[in-house]
């Protein structure tokens, strides 16, 4: 006896929706792919494309982690793409498909080649150009006893390694052994040697008879003297200057000069003092001024002005120069000339240039302070002068052969 209440239709509807889901799901689901029993040959994988070991972006709000362990990351992730299936992975659809590349990486390259791969996230840091990541091996260092193999390392490691491979333009402290650059003598101390101290206050002196000698020439004969002391130190000296020629057995003239020498130049002084004149006519005296020293090329110069009330000016001027044909055998000429600025008869000089003499001596040095010479010299006079000479039957040009000593002490 059916029952009235129940109605086929609706529960063959039923029944046809539960076998068309179950047909659905089976479907539907992956199939599992095939586990490898062997070993993986990872000599054809990049895994500079992998991202093995990438963290994920931290969110703003969560604490500070410690940065993953690269080695142990690495490690972990081989493991569960090689025994987990994609399905499983529980994970946000960026890295979920980044898993799902791995698992078909390692099924076979040209599953991965024929897939496009989705774009991954950035990572932290920028990549260079040119850089292969894949053959940098980032805090690894040595293990100590190891062989060469290596072992993992946190940041303190990182930082260790590359302490380790710094050069020498890195700076950073010098090695306990290094030298010291302000101690270049070794750690001797400076030391005071005797008599080897400068002092150019130290007071010297010395006399020199640059001239002592005997003349004779046009039916005359006399001696000649030319000598000069000083006493000081580099810079102030006293100095004085005789000069003076006899003849016929009597004094015909002399010059004595008292001068304060002060240096104003290497090689170079000025003189300050007084001049007297002697011998025939009376005595004169006169202020000096003047300077003398070493001019280029080695010529000793000397050149005065003197003035004395009543007579007006005068000046001197004297060179020298030596010429060293050997240490010892030297050749010195001479030149020297006299003005004045008024005439004196009683001294027989006249206006201007008075006279002009000059000189050629060879001397032979046996020592420094002592070497015979021989020469000859020639005396000219002009203007008034030469009138005073012939008016007292003498001539006005004179040549003489000389025979004398230098020497000094």
């Amino acid at each position: 006896m059916k029952n009235p209440s129940i109605k086929p239709a609706p529960c063959a509807l039923v029944l046809a929706c539960l076998v068309a889901a179950h047909a659905a799901a089976q479907t539907a689901a992956p199939t599992q792919p095939p586990q490898s029993t062997g070993s993986h040959d990872m000599s054809t994988m990049d895994h500079s494309k992998m991202g093995h070991g990438t963290p994920a972006p931290a969110s703003k709000k969560s604490p500070q982690q410690t940065p993953p362990n690269p080695a142990a990351s690495n490690a972990a992730g081989h493991a569960v793409h090689a025994n987990t299936p994609v399905a499983a992975q529980k994970a946000p659809p960026a890295q979920a498909a980044e898993h799902q590349g791995h698992a078909t990486g390692h099924t076979g390259h040209a599953a991965q080649a024929a897939t496009p791969a989705k774009p991954q996230a950035q990572p932290a840091t920028r990549a260079m150009p040119g850089m292969d990541h894949a053959a940098m091996r980032h805090g690894a260092v040595p293990a100590a006893g190891s062989g060469g193999q290596e072992r993992a390392a946190g940041p303190e490691g990182v930082m260790a390694g590359h302490a380790m491979r710094m050069g020498p333009m890195q700076g950073g402290d010098p090695p306990p052994d290094s030298r010291d650059p302000n101690a270049y003598n070794e750690g001797t101390r400076h030391a005071n040697f005797g008599n080897h101290e400068m002092n150019d206050n130290a007071p010297f002196g010395k006399v020199l008879v640059d001239k002592l000698e005997a003349a004779r020439g046009d039916g005359e004969h006399g001696q000649n003297l030319e000598a000069e002391a000083w006493y000081g130190n580099d810079y102030n000296k006293a100095w004085l200057k005789v000069e003076g020629e006899r003849r016929g057995g009597s004094l015909d003239s002399s010059r004595t000069e008292l001068l304060w020498d002060r240096a104003f130049a290497p090689f170079w002084s000025t003189q300050l003092g007084v001049r007297h004149d002697s011998g025939e006519g009376g005595g004169r005296n006169w202020l000096a001024v003047g300077v003398q020293g070493l001019a280029p090329y080695w010529f000793e110069t000397e050149a005065t002005a003197y003035w004395r009330p009543g007579s007006g000016l005068a000046a001197r001027l004297n060179v020298k120069y030596e010429i060293l044909f050997t240490p010892r055998l030297i050749l010195e000429p001479e030149l020297g000339a006299n003005l004045y600025s008024r005439a004196d008869p009683e001294r027989a000089t006249g206006k201007g240039l008075s006279d002009i003499n000059m000189g050629l001596r060879l001397r032979y040095e046996i020592t420094r302070k002592f070497a015979p010479y021989i020469g000859v010299t020639w005396n000219r006079q002009f203007g008034g002068t030469a009138d005073y000479t012939r008016q007292r039957g003498g001539d006005r040009s004179e040549v003489q052969a000389v025979v004398g000593v230098r020497l000094w002490f």
